[in-house]
């Protein structure tokens, strides 16, 4: 059942992959605006480089909340899933699976080449892409609980952003860290171990806490 659930909602993915692609160029735009307003200094690009990159990826990932749980609410599919004897956990985390497949994932493959604007260090690069690659997991994980929790609520984009946006701010300053800390020359070990740490725990409970979310939406719409 996992593996049908993903398999769908990949599907669904890429036929409406016109959306997939808006959170991909919103966050390539960002990276590249960013040295245009603050200047060609190599050492200030540098500088702020990693942290760019890890906003403009978090910002993209709060932007394809919005459709995560939408369009099955809409269309009575989320019910009857609810009803189903599948573990509503189960399709939940498969689901979160597949939007991060589809929007994180391609964050992650994309950065270095957009590290390349701000002169980045060859040797920086490997730890931003695992950085990314254990971060974005826990951005999808986290921001499903407050798309579940604003599910059919009215202005639901702006209320998801105040629930995840204090819960993401761990999260980006653990991945920034990682690609400070081998800046700093003191390895990215622990802050990589760290953000590990938080997916794992954001997998064992933002699944049981959006299958909760989201049985209150149906019950209540």
């Amino acid at each position: 059942m996992f593996a049908a659930l993903l398999r769908r909602d990949l599907l669904l993915a890429w036929r409406s992959r016109a959306d997939v692609l808006v959170s991909l160029t919103f966050f390539i735009i960002v990276a590249c605006l960013f040295p245009f307003g603050v200047g060609s200094d190599k050492e200030l690009l540098i500088r702020i480089g990693p942290g760019v990159l890890w906003v403009a990826a978090l910002l993209s990932v709060l932007l394809s909340l919005n459709r995560l749980f939408a369009q099955d609410y809409a269309d009575g599919t989320l019910e009857q899933w609810l009803l189903s004897d599948t573990p509503a956990p189960l399709w939940v985390a498969a689901k979160i699976l597949a939007h991060w497949i589809s929007t994180g994932l391609p964050l992650v493959l994309i950065s270095p080449l957009l590290a390349v604007l701000y002169e980045l260090p060859a040797e920086w690069l490997p730890t931003l892409a695992v950085s990314l690659l254990l971060g974005t997991p826990i951005l999808a994980l986290l921001g499903a609980v407050g798309a579940a929790l604003t599910l059919g609520v009215r202005a639901g984009g702006v209320l998801i952003a105040l629930l995840v946006l204090p819960l993401f701010v761990p999260v980006l300053i653990f991945g920034a860290g990682a690609v400070q800390a081998v800046a700093d020359g003191t390895g990215a070990t622990p802050w990589l171990l760290l953000l590990g740490a938080g997916d794992l725990a954001a997998l064992s409970l933002a699944p049981l806490a959006c299958a909760a979310a989201l049985r209150l939406a149906v019950e209540s719409g």
